[in-house]
């Protein structure tokens, strides 16, 4: 099993916020911090202090750590074209020194796009499976070659395929809910499948369709990394817990749901026992008030030891 930090920038939270929870991470034993990738606030409120990218973000993170993995839940298709996806997210990868972990999804923040004038298109599949092929085609040319693709979104005509990626394989995440396309997409593309922010029950239904789609493609299960991204909330007692759900707009009683992982260390061991029951392999701790380095620090200290590895 494996734990990581997974954060939302955007809701108001400067480079300095990120950069001081990835070091509680890192002293934490967590074996990630990821962060989304948006550039708007969602649900109003103040703007301040505005948007950080997350991959120039992920950039200074890959300098100022030295052993925690770095990633996207998930980079968006829509924002960046995929050549120029696959440079930047090879440079970090090379900055890190091969810890980054890229995950892609097919975008899904229309106001945002509105806001600053990014295309939205109607069909968004139809692109973000051109850009997994595009990105991990590029990466996997040998040497010496170049690629080129021709779709009806985007055309290449002998690209360098440069850079590579420092890690030969670089893990790539894809997570959603659908019943058909995401886990097609999953079993052809990706190292990780993610189900965030869902019921154990359909967490339970993700996996047995990703796992499906790969039986049809002859692609072993067992080589897919499955994973949970869900709010997370944890204290001592329920005056800690509700102060904790109040900084980020919750009631102790609306976040003890079928969803979100909230309790006591003792009660997020029993969480995570049935989330590794329905076969997750890695759990993405999502955590809202990035000025709270408290919160991660006692998720190291005093929920990681209770967890299975």
């Amino acid at each position: 099993m494996e734990y990581t930090i997974f954060t939302e920038p955007q809701q108001g939270f400067t480079y300095d916020d990120q950069l001081a929870f990835a070091h509680a991470a890192e002293r934490g034993g967590f074996d990630a911090f990821f962060r989304s990738d948006h550039y708007m606030r969602m649900g109003g409120g103040d703007a301040l202090p505005g948007p950080t990218d997350a991959w120039t973000t992920l950039a200074g993170l890959a300098r100022e750590t030295s052993r925690i993995r770095l990633g996207t839940l998930v980079s968006s298709a829509t924002h960046r074209h995929p050549a120029i996806l696959a440079i930047q997210v090879a440079q970090v990868d090379a900055m890190s020194n091969g810890r980054v972990e890229f995950g892609l999804g097919p975008g899904w923040f229309e106001a945002e796009h509105r806001a600053l004038g990014i295309p939205f298109p109607a069909r968004r599949f139809g692109p973000f499976e051109e850009q997994l092929a595009i990105v991990t085609g590029l990466w996997s040319t040998p040497l010496g070659d170049t690629f080129s693709f021709r779709g009806e979104h985007y055309a290449l005509e002998d690209a360098p395929a440069l850079p590579k990626p420092v890690q030969e394989r670089m893990p790539v995440i894809i997570g959603g809910s659908g019943p058909r396309r995401t886990p097609e997409l999953a079993a052809r593309f990706a190292t990780e499948f993610n189900v965030g922010f869902r019921s154990e029950q359909d967490i339970a239904t993700g996996f047995a369709g990703v796992r499906a789609a790969c039986e049809r493609i002859g692609r072993d299960p067992a080589t897919m990394k499955f994973s949970v991204a869900l709010p997370t909330i944890a204290g001592t007692d329920d005056g800690e817990l509700a102060r904790r759900a109040e900084a980020v707009g919750k009631t102790l009683a609306d976040a003890r749901n079928d969803i979100d992982i909230v309790g006591t260390p003792a009660e997020i061991a029993e969480k995570v026992e049935r989330l590794r029951a329905l076969g997750a392999e890695r759990i993405h701790f999502q955590l809202m008030d990035l000025r709270d380095v408290e919160h991660v620090e006692f998720l190291g200290a005093e929920v990681l030891p209770l967890l299975p590895r």
